[in-house]
């Protein structure tokens, strides 16, 4: 063992081993006796491909170069795909249309060119019928029109209208006996946990509403996924009523919601995403469902006669896109050892398989031996609260640091600001602890898996909450001896990212930070940014312009002189969430007082970066910029 100040150690988790190595997972799906999933991949340029993993244990792609399975529905997309009798519906992301793929033959477009997006379709066999959310671009300068459509799959069609008048549309469910189509709207200002309505509409012979009506939701309640029982006599849906996102069952002569495990927990996240799946059935009385509790992950079985709620073991603390079919369960999982893999599980014998894993790395117990575990914290923050976090110590067998020393510090903040720290293994995230560097991944005020009240803290508090609770993990870690003050550096993503550049200007504690398609200017983001978070910031800060006072006191770029550490920043040149311009007046508003700035723009990448080339040079170069500046 070398002695050798932490944040200088060598690792062999490179920037090169992660990018080559890994894929990105989601999307399960169900179909017979195949299993197929969503594959992102960095070495293709972000292309997304759908796998199919077949009963003899092989495993194939499915859709051929270069269609990219991917939907630009609300910006973040999701549900871009659907999978009956071997058959593939999807959207393709270079042209935006619906594609139908059938046997290895070529692929058919279902609908015509043109400024439409579509995505979390389900399938109307009977009907022959693709029905889904389709958003409307043909009139430019205009906002998108968000509507619930039908496609017809017999030819090219646009589609026809089967729900619309409200702002956005989500989560369409056909009844097993195809009478009834449930969904869910909603309306701005509010975003899809904050306020969302269960419709249900009976249909006729061609499958038309004829008469809709309410179930359950509103303004002030947040319904996430709703699913037919199997007679077709009630929904089953994840509602938070009670603060907690909990699984409830209503039928449809609209006697009271009943409530099915209410504990205090999360059966749900966020709906940044279309086609979203915490739970599943798995048989008529039977549900497999995924929940949080204290950030952790769950799986369990739920009996839905006796009410039971039965731990299903597994080795997993993160669960993602949960499906079922009889007594096998399928999901996405990931823990603090395990990369985020496509896994099945077997709800009679327990016996629980792997089906493909992100990354192979953490089966080479060679490398596998400079990962570390996190650590759940729980730290005093302002107003006598306390938030949490994710703390990982910087580890590597081959190194220690000289006596007396402290470890650098990464304060790593997530995105959304809904989301959350996730505790599978990231070898992003080994990749600083391998060389000497702590991170701490903060789930601050507004988080999710800490039920509604935690997430309401942000409300009106953008920029305060999210901020104080990062600064004041740092301190905790560095009051307690495990951390270096004077080598805390603070990074973070889209809402993360503006999280770094507030930290910076409005307290004095880290030393650098980096800032990937982050907001600079929050009026600005109010004024250009896409439909879906135009009006999000009305409840985070206030309405605009209204309240412009408060959006310029919050704004980083209004108060850049207050900045004097060094700031390196990535951004992405087709990003409409954040768009570059963003962050362009923020680099020219630093550099013009003189302050240690870098700028990296990445060509091709949108928000969030897909390609393996960009993901290296961002990790690589914020390395750097730490290194020399500490």
């Amino acid at each position: 063992m070398r002695t050798a100040p932490y944040g200088s150690w060598q690792s062999p988790i490179t920037s090169d081993l992660i990018v080559s190595q890994s894929v990105g997972l989601s999307e399960v799906r169900v179909d017979g006796s195949d299993i197929y999933w969503i594959e992102t991949r960095p070495q293709e340029a972000g292309r997304s491909v759908v796998v199919r993993r077949k009963p003899d244990g092989g495993i194939e792609d499915v859709t051929p170069a270069p269609f990219s399975v991917r939907t630009r529905v609300h910006e973040y997309g999701g549900g871009a795909w659907l999978v009956a009798q071997g058959t593939l519906y999807l959207s393709n992301d270079v042209d935006r249309r619906l594609y139908r793929l059938q046997g290895g033959g070529p692929a058919v477009p279902l609908t015509p060119e043109g400024a439409w997006r579509y995505g979390d379709g389900l399938l109307d066999a009977r009907r022959r019928r693709w029905i889904g959310v389709r958003e409307d671009h043909t009139e430019p300068g205009r906002e998108p029109v968000n509507t619930l459509v039908s496609i017809d799959l017999t030819a090219p069609d646009s589609g026809r209208v089967l729900a619309a008048g409200r702002d956005f549309f989500s989560s369409p469910r056909l009844s097993p006996d195809g009478r009834w189509l449930g969904w869910l709207g909603w309306d701005h200002p509010r975003m899809p946990w904050e306020g969302t309505t269960l419709y249900v509409a009976a249909l006729d012979e061609r499958g038309f509403p004829t008469e809709t009506f309410t179930l359950a939701g509103g303004a002030e309640e947040s319904i996430v996924q709703p699913e037919w029982t199997p007679d077709s006599s009630a929904v089953v849906f994840v509602s938070d009523r009670t603060g907690w996102w909990n699984l409830y069952r209503r039928a449809l002569d609209r006697s009271a919601p009943e409530p099915l495990a209410p504990i205090a927990a999360e059966f749900a996240q966020p709906q940044w995403v279309l086609g979203m799946s915490a739970y599943a059935f798995a048989g008529p009385r039977r549900l497999v469902c995924s929940y949080l509790s204290q950030g952790i992950g769950h799986l369990a079985a739920l009996d839905l006669d006796s009410g039971k709620l039965a731990p299903l073991e597994t080795p997993f603390t993160d669960f993602y896109s949960v499906r079922a079919d009889g007594d096998q369960a399928v999901f996405r999982g990931g823990a603090p050892g395990i990369p985020l893999s496509i896994a099945t599980l077997n709800l009679a014998s327990g016996r629980m398989e792997i089906l493909k894993k992100s990354t192979a790395v953490a089966d080479d117990p060679e490398l596998a031996k400079y990962f570390t575990r996190p650590e759940p914290v729980e730290f005093p923050t302002a107003a006598n609260r306390t938030a949490f976090g994710l703390y990982y110590r910087a580890y590597n067998p081959d190194f220690t640091a000289p006596p007396g020393e402290k470890p650098p510090l990464l304060v790593k903040c997530h995105g959304g600001p809904t989301s959350a720290a996730s505790s599978a293994l990231d070898l992003r995230i080994q990749y600083w602890t391998s060389r000497g560097v702590s991170v701490l991944d903060v789930n601050y005020g507004g988080s999710t898996g800490y039920g509604r009240a935690y997430r309401q803290r942000l409300e009106g508090n953008l920029g305060i909450v999210d901020v104080e609770d990062c600064v004041n993990g740092a301190r905790f870690l560095a009051e307690e001896g495990r951390a270096d003050r004077a080598r805390s550096v603070i990074t973070g993503g889209s809402a993360g990212g503006y999280i770094v550049l507030a930290a910076l200007a409005f307290h004095d504690y880290f030393r650098a930070g980096a800032t990937y398609y982050g907001i600079s200017d929050l009026a600005v983001l109010a004024r250009d940014t896409h439909k879906f978070e135009s009006r999000y910031l009305d409840s985070l800060i206030g309405p605009y312009p209204a309240r412009e006072d408060l959006y310029r006191a919050r704004s980083p770029l209004h108060h850049a002189g207050r900045i004097s550490v060094p700031v390196i920043f990535f951004q992405g040149d087709e990003d409409r969430v954040v768009p570059p311009n963003q962050t362009e007046l923020m680099v020219d508003a630093l550099r013009a007082k003189g302050i240690t700035v870098e700028y990296i723009l990445f060509p091709g990448e949108q928000h969030g970066f897909r390609k393996a080339d960009s993901i290296k040079q961002a990790l690589d170069a914020e390395l750097a910029f730490y290194r020399r500046h500490w």
